[in-house]
């Protein structure tokens, strides 16, 4: 079991190609619904610096807020593809 996190908005195309990525690999994930408005985007601002969404967090790999979807995907693919082969 993983300790994922997933910061992520509704609707959000970006967080759907992440959340397709998770769910294709059959890993758990806690999901963490951000604000419609950037200026209320406290809690991933203070994990990752930044107010965009998606935002990963993975404490098993000290992942501590990865932001961009193309580069969570790869992670994800690199880090957890393996193990879903098996």
């Amino acid at each position: 079991m993983s300790n994922l996190e997933l910061y992520e908005l509704p609707g959000c195309p970006y967080c759907a190609k992440v959340i397709e990525k998770l769910d294709e690999l059959d890993l758990e994930y806690v999901s963490h619904e951000v604000p419609r408005s950037h200026s209320e985007r406290t809690e991933v601002e203070a994990v990752s610096g930044q107010t965009g969404v998606p935002v990963l967090v993975d404490p098993d790999h000290e992942v501590e807020g990865m932001p961009e979807s193309d580069d969570i995907v790869a992670y994800l693919e690199k880090t957890y593809g393996a193990r879903a082969e098996n």
